[in-house]
């Protein structure tokens, strides 16, 4: 049976395995997104793909490592090589155990066939860095369904080129940590998504059907429950295989599956869009996947917009307006910073803009907090991000291949208009002061980027929307999983315009937002407007950390746009599980209504918006000027 998204998932939470009715909006006292050792900051390294495909050896990965450490990128963060593509031979039919190219990989040679890649992640391990590996969610890798044509792909009958983890993950992740010694996996997802019964190859024998589950292009068609089961299944194998946590779980679903609802439930970093591309649309596209979701990453769970570019195409050295832009908007999103690109051929500017200290300390800011979008168009868009020391980085972007001039206001920085707001150039490290608003000129595809520090609007504590990373959307609401429309379309390369252009792909229209309802739209209550709080859609549950504050406040009520006449919303705010306040049952066009709960002591709230009754389409409701207080 085809299951759909969230939808058949909710439904599945409503039981327990005693058949008993549970509820998913009863608070639990728990945070429920993924937190692991070693991502407590969005991971930093080198990924083989961009740079060589499948094309890959050990002298190219050991050379890269190198430059790592000699170009000081190591000291500044970057610790990961990870092995794409390309590595495997085949499956042995005896056993099944993994076999690494050995003709390729030489240091894998053993005497009796097994090969091993323990002397290479040792060698990486003794330079101070971290080893990486890849594989697939389904049977097949990625290359044997996509890029067939590339070198190295694996040998043998159906069997032995089945690498893929399907059927084989805990002996695959056993083999991969406790005796290869890696500390990160990338899966992949083409085994689940390209090999149908009705493909071609499916019929000519050369490999087995699985699937398809996932559909990249509608969620519809796409098995969400059984996808996310498997992913599910590869999370719990890593646990056992390390038990101290200490180990990087990258999903590779590029936005499909409705991912970006889960992945943050089960993985360090998870892909919310198609790969990259060495173009400036492709950039605009797969940054706007993540732009509009800040409140579905956080210290241990983040949203991976694809690998840096930089050094090729658009961001190479003669684009370096681009390339600062790419690398500066990736910080403030804190995507994993893993450089895609042949190290051995980079110019010293290209690692200066890779090495950049002061934003790679945006990214890797302790609060992990992803900016949130404070103005967006197309010409122009504002991101702001709170810092763990309480100042804010500001990027602004022109998007367009024209000069733009853009006006920053302490409004966007959530500082007082009347105070002076001091500024610092991330770039150069030129310091400017201005108050209440400042016109900035930026050149074509430019992004300034600041550190901005002022005197708060809100002296004591901080708007949830300033802290989405202390914010998990448990339940976010979302019945019926729809794409998110606001992504920047970009020409697929391998697609080219055949076909009708690109629609909206990815799935996530409609989940908690913040300082914006669920739709894009301004917040407001009964015509009082917030320029800061959250939005989302009624029937969910937001987890909320609380660390030293006493009282929670928020202005509560139905969106304006919603549609007029749907069911009454009752607003509940619980301490550790404990019921602390709620507001009166509130309907369209009722004034909003203040709450005042005093949280000392309190380590998890969790803020429930429940509707007196289930509706298919819940209406988007708001947790106005939502704070924290000390």
């Amino acid at each position: 049976m085809r299951l759909f998204g969230r939808a058949v998932l909710a439904t599945a939470l409503l039981f327990s395995a005693t058949g008993a009715a549970a509820d998913p909006l009863a608070p639990t006292g728990r945070w429920s997104a993924y937190e692991r050792a070693a991502a407590r900051t969005p991971p930093m390294g080198w990924n083989s793909w961009n740079a060589f495909t499948s094309d890959i050896d050990e002298e190219k990965v050991m050379a890269s490592a190198r430059i790592l450490v000699d170009a000081g990128l190591a000291a500044k963060g970057y610790r990961y090589v990870n092995i794409d593509d390309g590595w495997w031979l085949k499956r042995r039919k005896s056993d099944g155990r993994m076999l690494v190219r050995a003709e390729r990989f030489p240091s894998a040679a053993t005497p009796n066939g097994d090969t091993s890649f323990r002397p290479l992640t040792d060698r990486l391990h003794a330079m101070g860095l971290k080893a990486g590996i890849y594989s697939d969610i389904g049977r097949n890798s990625c290359g044997q369904v996509f890029t067939s044509t590339f070198p190295n792909q694996p040998e043998g009958d159906i069997d032995e080129r089945e690498v893929g983890l399907h059927g084989h993950v805990d002996q695959d992740i056993r083999l991969y940590f406790e005796e290869w010694g890696f500390d990160l996996i990338k899966v992949d997802g083409c085994g689940v998504r390209g090999l149908g019964p009705a493909d071609p190859r499916v019929k000519a024998g050369l490999y087995r059907a699985l699937g398809p589950l996932v559909d990249a292009d509608s969620l519809g068609r796409t098995d969400v429950a059984t996808t996310r089961g498997l992913y599910e299944a590869v999370g719990q194998a890593l646990d056992r295989s390390n038990p101290d946590g200490d180990f990087v779980y990258s999903l590779c679903l590029w936005g499909a599956a409705d991912v970006r609802a889960w992945g943050k439930n089960v993985g360090a970093m998870s892909r919310t869009s198609e790969d990259i591309s060495p173009t400036w649309s492709r950039m605009l596209h797969n940054l706007d996947s993540v732009s509009r979701r800040p409140l579905y990453a956080h210290p241990g769970s983040w949203n991976d917009p694809d690998m840096l570019y930089v050094g090729k195409g658009d961001f190479d050295e003669r684009h370096l307006i681009e390339a600062r832009s790419h690398f500066a908007l990736w910080a403030m999103v804190n995507a994993p910073l893993i450089i895609g690109y042949d190290l051995r051929t980079a110019a010293p500017a290209l690692l200066d803009v890779l090495g950049a200290k002061q934003i790679i300390a945006v990214n890797q800011d302790p609060a992990g907090n992803q900016a949130v979008l404070a103005f967006d168009s197309a010409d122009v868009s504002i991101w702001v991000k709170t810092l763990a020391d309480g100042d804010k980085a500001v990027a602004i972007l022109n998007r367009t291949a024209a000069p733009a001039e853009a006006v920053l206001t302490a409004d966007h920085l959530k500082f007082l208009p009347t105070a002076e707001v001091e500024l610092a150039d991330l770039w150069t490290g030129e310091a400017s002061r201005f108050q209440g608003e400042q016109k900035l000129q930026l050149a074509p595809h430019q992004t300034l980027v600041y550190r901005a520090h002022g005197a708060r609007k809100l002296a004591d504590g901080l708007f949830l929307s300033e802290q989405p990373g202390r914010v998990n959307p448990a339940v976010d609401g979302v019945v019926t999983p729809q794409a998110d429309p606001l992504i920047h379309r970009a020409i697929l390369p391998w697609r080219g315009t055949r076909g009708l252009g690109e629609p909206p792909r990815y799935g996530g229209w409609g989940g908690a937002q913040a300082d914006r309802t669920p739709y894009d739209q301004e917040l407001a209550v009964a015509g009082q407007r917030f320029d800061t709080g959250l939005g989302v859609l009624a029937n969910s549950r937001l987890e909320v950390r609380n660390a030293g504050f006493q009282r929670f406040t928020a202005k509560v009520g139905i969106d304006d746009s919603a549609i007029g006449g749907g069911q009454a919303v009752t607003f509940l705010i619980y301490g550790d599980g404990k019921l602390m306040g709620q507001s009166r049952p509130m309907k369209f066009g009722e004034a909003p209504q203040a709450l005042d709960v005093e949280i000392g002591g309190v380590k998890l709230i969790e803020l429930v918006a429940r509707a007196s009754k289930p509706t298919p389409v819940p209406q988007p409701v708001t947790w106005g000027e939502a704070a924290l207080r000390r």
